[in-house]
């Protein structure tokens, strides 16, 4: 499984994972799952670097510098555009 900062960076602003959960409009299984290093999909990605103040620019940051997956390119573009 892939490793990601996730829990540091949420722990680091003193959030829990509910609070990470609900201002990411996910839930807090899906949190714990993204925290333990299972993929995700972009949006949810984005979703949870919005709710912890970040930059969707800032991704390798927090997911790692495989945080892209090749297949969604066209899409992390657009959404990095809209940001």
């Amino acid at each position: 499984m892939r490793t990601n900062n996730v829990q540091r960076f949420r722990e680091a602003l003193l959030m829990s994972k509910a609070e990470l959960a609900r201002r990411a409009g996910l839930s807090t299984l899906t949190i714990d799952r993204i925290e333990s290093g299972r993929p995700c999909r972009l949006d949810t990605k984005r979703r949870i670097l919005m709710a912890l103040g970040m930059r969707v620019a800032d991704r390798d940051r927090l997911f790692g510098a495989d945080a892209a997956d090749p297949s969604d390119a066209p899409r992390a573009a657009a959404l990095a555009e809209s940001a």
